[in-house]
């Protein structure tokens, strides 16, 4: 797969014949996402199957206080579009192209770029300086426009608004069902306070990336991915009350051993919520609770 990124004007594609497009953030790459992608391979006719995506989100740029939280971080994304068939991704600078004319989008994008034939975007898609170019501009410009509510960021049955809430609520499973697998953060293995290990429970401190989505705060069973290995795991998102913590934290105990994992870059892909975080009275009724929760993720996780 080829990866386009920096200046759309220094992009190049070999002249193919016309290649299939699709436009949009692809936040999560979800089932309907998932579902455009497929349908847009059955119109490329032998031509590259390509996705346009942005970042940063293009919300984070004008409106920065109303930008949502991400679904993963733009290499998850393109992975994610990788593996759904997806032979070229170009990853539009969207602080850079934000005040390019939609003339200007077309002829050094689509055209010159990527030779499109056929464009997909979603129903309310806007492009170009002050939102003027639409489907409609599109067409005019001799695409092949296909408009799809899949590719929409609204609040439709598998949106990428829908997945969010359903995290915030901490419905790991109902998000799964709409992303297609679990909802997935990566990030650093980093020191912690190694209070796990004073109480025989060692734990994986995860940073992931602020901006993207965390399910709410609980505890959950997990697959932590390391490397090509993933380690079946309990996962605290939270912040710690028993011990008066404010800050943020993910925390992976795995469950078939201690590893180093420190400096590690590592995939937490979330299973079933076991239950809130809550605050304890001492730190043995702590470690009692959590001994239920790994008795609780072996079971359901078969480890």
């Amino acid at each position: 797969m080829t990866v386009l990124t920096g200046d759309p004007h220094a992009w190049h594609l070999p002249q193919s014949g016309g290649a299939a497009v699709a436009i949009g953030v692809f936040d999560g790459v979800h089932r309907g996402h998932q579902a455009v992608l497929a349908e847009l391979a059955t119109v490329a006719d032998g031509g590259p199957v390509v996705a346009l995506t942005f970042d940063p989100h293009p919300r984070a740029v004008v409106a920065p206080e109303r930008a949502p939280l991400l679904l993963g971080t733009v290499e998850q994304r393109v992975e994610w579009l990788r593996a759904e068939g997806v032979s070229v991704v170009g990853v539009l600078p969207f602080d850079r192209i934000r005040e390019w004319s939609a003339d200007a989008f077309v002829e050094v994008v689509l055209r010159r770029a990527l030779d499109a034939r056929v464009v997909c975007v979603g129903v309310d898609f806007r492009f170009g300086y002050d939102r003027s170019g639409d489907a409609t501009t599109l067409t005019s410009g001799g695409f092949d426009v296909r408009t799809l509510d899949l590719l929409g960021e609204g609040d439709g049955p598998i949106s990428s608004t829908a997945i969010r809430r359903r995290l915030e609520l901490g419905d790991t499973a109902g998000a799964a069902d709409l992303i297609g697998r679990p909802h997935t953060v990566r990030g650093p293995v980093v020191r912690g306070d190694g209070r796990g290990s004073t109480v025989g429970v060692p734990t994986a401190n995860v940073a992931p990336d602020p901006r993207v989505q965390l399910p709410a705060n609980g505890v959950y069973t997990a697959g932590v991915q390391v490397g090509d290995r993933s380690h079946p795991a309990v996962v605290n998102v939270g912040t710690r009350p028993t011990f008066e913590g404010t800050a943020l934290a993910v925390e992976a105990h795995l469950l078939d051993g201690e590893h180093d994992l420190y400096g590690r870059s590592v995939d937490v892909a979330f299973g079933d919520r076991l239950r809130d975080e809550r605050r304890f009275d001492g730190v043995d009724a702590l470690v009692a609770q959590i001994r239920v929760d790994i008795a609780d993720a072996r079971r359901l996780l078969g480890a």
